[in-house]
């Protein structure tokens, strides 16, 4: 993820034959067929719910080639739980048109289910905005927790706090599991939980044994109509979805470095522009953004 490499922040498929039906704030997606759509994962790095002005040049091939082995990883580790992907290569009809090189490591083709609207949050430490909300009323998600915590602090156990799924443009907003069942029903919420708290153990367990704490990761997944299986999609355990702490520097009762975008939060609130539009990072955030992904792509993807 060289930061001389120019940044991919927008996807011209025009010469194929593949129809765009979406853009977030990270990845564009494509229909390949009625079954299968194709993820492109861009350069564009969003921080409070804002997308910067310029990207982080490879941030997408490393995203993707990072979620490709927790795919892997978790279908061996829990071969019950379904993914939507289906393969990193690139669909014929790109191939060997112009895109085709700007797309390689970066796309990814995925089975199409309906989106189950929750963003499935797991936290093992308090920090961000759970640490917010603690300091202010004891809760976490409204849910009560126990007195005298610290910033930082691992939980007792892992806690599964969801949010909305926000459309582009909106944010985010924190909810108790009680609100999330009311949105999704009783069932499919205890069934997301669920999968959520197995997932991040699996992954907490696997990135301790890297040196990586993973403080608190984000999940998103559909649901398969034909089994009502519940299927993880989107990203997964990327430092855009998750946070990563080196764990010979973690330390309760501050602030942890990382190996995420929290960098590039700090730059922001201490510049004033948290939350702002129209914000372009400088060359010395951009790289030390991209450096903080790499660290964390070796890391985890080591042996």
């Amino acid at each position: 993820m060289s930061s001389t490499t120019q940044a991919i922040t927008t996807v011209d498929l025009s010469t194929s034959n593949l129809k765009k039906i979406a853009a977030g704030k990270v990845r564009e997606i494509f229909e390949i067929d009625s079954n299968t759509l194709l993820f492109i994962a861009t350069d564009r790095i969003s921080a409070y719910d804002v997308v910067l002005t310029n990207g982080v040049p490879g941030k997408g091939a490393l995203l993707t080639q990072l979620s490709k082995h927790w795919f892997d990883l978790l279908a061996s580790r829990m071969p019950s739980l379904k993914n939507h992907m289906v393969t990193t290569d690139l669909p014929p009809s790109t191939q060997g048109t112009d895109a085709a090189r700007l797309l390689e490591g970066r796309s990814m083709q995925v089975k199409r289910y309906p989106i189950i609207p929750l963003e499935s949050i797991v936290r093992g430490y308090i920090t961000g905005s759970a640490w917010k909300e603690y300091h202010t009323s004891g809760t976490v998600h409204s849910i009560p927790m126990p007195a005298g915590l610290k910033e930082s602090q691992k939980l007792e156990k892992p806690l599964w706090t969801p949010s909305t799924k926000a459309e582009a443009g909106a944010h985010d907003e924190n909810i108790s599991p009680a609100r999330a069942a009311e949105l999704v029903g009783g069932d499919v919420a205890a069934k997301v939980e669920k999968i959520s708290l197995q997932v991040y153990e699996i992954a907490r367990d696997y990135a301790a044994e890297r040196g990586i704490i993973i403080a608190d990761t984000k999940f998103e997944f559909g649901l398969d109509p034909e089994t009502n299986e519940v299927v993880l999609v989107d990203e997964v355990l990327t430092p855009d979805s998750s946070r990563f702490w080196p764990a010979d520097k973690y330390e309760v009762g501050r602030a942890q470095e990382s190996y995420d975008k929290q960098y590039l939060r700090d730059w922001l609130t201490e510049s004033g522009l948290k939350g702002k539009e129209g914000v372009e990072m400088p060359k010395d955030v951009v790289e030390g953004t991209s450096r903080k992904y790499r660290e964390a792509y070796e890391k985890l993807t080591a042996g």
